[in-house]
């Protein structure tokens, strides 16, 4: 079996953490201008890009990092500590950057090979593609509407996901009767961005609607997630809903670690109404905390042991088995869920003062219920994930 790597001990690791925290430095003070916007301002974009910290999950062979997926996590969630919306849409260009590790060799080079790319995308069917011919090149014509455009404001390329439609105008179907589905990459001048992302939480993330009317795909610019990937290589034998998961937790904990950590400090000076002792002296708080401590190091030591089982397997050939998905997802699920009560918890033991906009505790809160609802992490993976530990027969194309 080949050695397994500790992303802890690699310079690759090192680097990318000092670089996360010299944008989380930069960060300070900026999200309430964040939220404001409504999508992250260009010049943070540029700078994270220009970090490298868009292109964790980007192939080596195209001039990415192609990290530890461990590496991934805790850059992610180093920028959520600072900001959650910065750190979400790092995670997008990251996450669907791993197209080019499915689409032809060159037309991968050619569009991901930029160092400063920017790239935003959405997995979901929500459009159509008809095969067409342009100037003598085979592609596609694409028409359709998404939602959670997050980071769609300051990319260069969207990736969107298509049913593929056939001479009938029916959706082709592969040989188990579901439908073909295609990830096509867009140029952002065919992209129409509808104003339109008005949230409790995540602000900053930009992750409205966007629309693409009848534009032209070259064929070589899509590729179908479920047809495996061109480079087969370690980070690429993971799913890539496994790291989406991963990701999406990053958040969670990192708001969950800010949030925990600020109310600790304040405890110790702020004194309640009607009291005379600071909130750090009630034994309630001090129980509380110790809890919430607990309960975030547990959920997050746990995603942190599924993502090396899961990195150790994937050091031989072949795709994850589905117990290495199943608890990938289970586990980042339980991240999440996990950080949203440490965050409720210490929201209410802080008392008035938290329900103002100036509290952190108070973006924590929006910031980190937003995280929950994303279908990755929400409550139907523990169902999903409790048919595979019960052994009921499941479909798992999306674990």
């Amino acid at each position: 079996m080949p050695l397994r790597t500790d992303p802890i001990r690699s310079t690759q690791h090192r680097d990318l953490l000092n670089e996360a925290a010299r944008a989380a430095l930069a960060l300070q003070g900026r999200s309430a201008e964040i939220e404001a916007q409504r999508h992250l301002p260009q010049e943070i974009a540029d700078a994270l890009a220009g970090a490298g910290l868009y292109r964790m999950l980007t192939p080596q062979v195209h001039g990415g990092h192609e990290v530890h997926p461990a590496t991934f996590y805790a850059v992610v969630e180093q920028l959520a500590r600072a900001d959650a919306a910065a750190a979400w849409c790092c995670f997008i260009s990251c996450t669907a950057s791993v197209l080019a590790a499915y689409l032809p060799e060159a037309e991968a080079a050619a569009i991901f090979g930029r160092p400063d790319l920017k790239t935003a995308g959405v997995f979901a069917p929500r459009g159509r593609a008809v095969a067409a011919e342009q100037e003598g090149v085979a592609g596609l014509r694409v028409t359709g509407r998404w939602a959670w455009g997050s980071g769609a404001r300051n990319a260069d390329i969207v990736t969107a996901g298509c049913l593929l439609i056939g001479d009938d105008g029916k959706p082709a179907l592969l040989a188990d009767g579901s439908p073909r589905v295609l990830s096509v990459v867009l140029e952002r001048s065919q992209v129409r961005l509808l104003d339109n992302w008005n949230s409790l939480g995540l602000c900053g993330t930009g992750s409205g609607e966007f629309e693409v009317s009848d534009a032209f795909v070259p064929l070589a610019r899509s590729a179908s997630l479920f047809d495996g990937p061109r480079i087969d290589t370690p980070l690429y034998r993971f799913p890539v809903f496994g790291l989406l998961a991963i990701a999406i937790a990053a958040v969670a904990t990192g708001i969950a670690r800010e949030a925990l950590d600020h109310f600790v400090t304040e405890a110790g000076r702020s004194v309640p109404q009607a009291s005379t002792k600071p909130l750090a002296a009630r034994p309630v708080v001090q129980d509380a905390v110790a809890r919430a401590e607990a309960r975030l190091q547990s959920a997050r030591a746990w995603l942190m042991a599924t993502i090396d089982a899961a990195w150790a397997a994937a050091q031989l050939s072949g795709p994850l088995t589905v117990e290495h998905r199943r608890d990938l997802r289970l586990a980042a699920t339980h991240a999440v869920q996990s950080s949203a009560e440490v965050v409720d918890r210490v929201y209410t033991l802080a008392g008035g003062a938290a329900v103002f906009a100036a509290s952190p505790l108070q973006r924590a809160l929006r910031n980190v219920r937003v995280a929950t609802q994303h279908m990755m992490v929400g409550d139907a993976t523990y169902e999903l994930t409790g048919r595979l530990l019960l052994g009921v027969p499941t479909n798992v194309a999306m674990l």
